[in-house]
C-alpha cells in the first residue's frame, strides 16, 4: 500500500455524488490495504458518545467496515470540541445589533462552498490542484474576513496538531472537507487519484438516488434496481417509492418482508424502518402493532430525528395519508 492516503468526508453530501459515495470511500480503503483508519476531524470522546451521527454520516459505513476487518480506528482531533466555537460565533453575531451584514457575508461563503459541493466530484477531482485551489480560496476568504479562531472553530490550530500526530505514520486518513484542505498541504503525496467504480459503488449510487426520490425520476427503473439489490435498505426504499405513489398496501407488504430481515445496518436504518412500518400499520388499521413499532423507535439507543418525530406523532394519533 501507499504509506498514507488522505480522503475527504463530504458529510451528508456523499449522497449527491455517484462517483464519490460511501462505497467509493470503502473501495479506496480496501485498495489501500490500510493497517489503521485515522479520523482527523473527530476525538475519541465524540466517537464514544456518537456525536458524529448527525454531522458525519459517512461513519455509518466506515466504522462497521473497520470493525469487520479488525482494523483499528484512531480519532486524532483532541480538540474537536472547539468546533462548537464556530456555531457560538454565529449565534453571537445574530444577537448583536450590527451583526446582520457580517452574517450575510458568512452566508455568501456558505453558499459558495455549497455550490462547490454540488458540482460532480470524483476521487481525482478531489485530489486535483484546481479543486484544492478553489476550496482554499473560499476558506481563506472566510478566515481573512472573520479570523482564524472561534469563527473557524480554531481549525488551522487543530489541523496543525493532527498533522504533527500523523507524521511518520502509515494508514488512511479521513477528514472533514475543510480539514482535508489543510492536511493536504502537509501530505500532498497522499491525495486521492483516479479510481474505477465497483459494482458496490453503483449499487450505493442507486440507493442514494432513491433516498432523494423526485417526481421526475424513473420510479419503475429505480424499483427494478432496488429489487435487484434486495437488501433491507433497498427494500425499505422500494416501499418508500410505493408509498409515494399512493400504493401503501404494496409498501406494507415490502415492509413486512424487511421486518423479517436483519435491518440493523446502516445504523440509521432501524429508526426509519420502524417509524415507517408504524405508519403503514396504522393505514392498515393495525393500531396495536403500529404502537409497538413507534415505541421501538424511541427504545433505540439512537434514531434519526425525523424517525423520532414520526414515532412521537404516531403515538399521539394514528397516521393517515394527506
Amino acid at each position: 500500500m501507499e504509506r498514507m492516503l488522505l480522503l475527504p468526508s463530504l458529510g451528508p453530501f456523499h449522497i449527491l455524488h455517484p462517483r464519490y459515495n460511501a462505497a467509493t470511500v470503502l473501495a479506496l480503503l480496501e485498495k489501500a490495504g490500510a493497517p489503521v483508519l485515522y479520523l482527523a476531524s473527530h476525538s475519541e470522546e465524540s466517537l464514544k458518545e456518537g456525536l458524529w451521527r448527525e454531522e458525519d454520516p459517512l461513519l455509518f459505513h466506515l466504522l462497521p467496515w473497520a470493525e469487520a476487518k479488525g482494523i483499528p480506528v484512531v480519532a486524532l482531533d483532541e480538540e474537536a470540541h472547539l468546533k462548537e466555537e464556530a456555531e457560538a460565533f454565529r449565534q453571537a453575531l445574530a444577537q448583536h445589533p450590527l451583526g446582520k451584514p457580517h452574517l450575510e457575508r458568512i452566508h455568501a461563503f456558505d453558499q459558495e462552498l455549497l455550490q462547490l459541493l454540488k458540482t460532480p466530484l470524483t476521487p481525482e477531482v478531489l485530489g486535483s490542484q484546481a479543486f484544492l485551489d478553489h476550496l482554499g480560496q473560499i476558506y481563506e476568504g472566510y478566515a481573512q474576513a472573520f479570523g482564524e479562531g472561534p469563527a473557524t472553530g480554531f481549525r488551522a490550530r487543530r489541523m496543525e496538531r493532527v498533522a504533527e500526530a500523523l507524521r511518520g505514520r502509515e494508514g488512511v486518513v479521513v477528514a472533514e472537507l475543510l480539514d482535508y484542505l489543510l492536511l493536504a498541504k502537509s501530505f500532498p503525496e497522499a491525495l486521492p487519484k483516479a479510481h474505477e467504480p465497483t459494482e458496490k459503488e453503483r449499487q450505493r449510487a442507486l440507493l442514494d438516488r432513491a433516498w432523494q426520490l423526485r417526481e421526475e425520476d424513473d420510479w419503475a427503473g429505480l424499483l427494478e434496481g432496488l429489487f435487484q439489490i434486495g437488501d433491507p435498505e433497498a427494500l425499505y426504499l422500494a416501499a418508500q417509492i410505493y408509498l409515494a405513489a399512493g400504493e401503501w398496501q404494496e409498501a406494507l407488504s415490502l415492509m413486512e418482508e424487511v421486518f423479517r430481515m436483519d435491518f440493523q445496518h446502516p445504523g440509521y436504518l432501524p429508526g426509519y424502518v420502524l417509524a415507517r412500518f408504524g405508519q403503514l400499520l396504522d393505514l392498515a388499521g393495525e393500531r396495536e402493532r403500529a404502537l409497538r413499532a413507534y415505541r421501538g423507535v424511541l427504545a433505540l439507543s439512537w434514531a434519526p430525528e425525523e424517525a423520532r418525530t414520526i414515532a412521537l406523532a404516531g403515538l399521539r394519533s394514528p397516521f393517515r395519508l394527506p
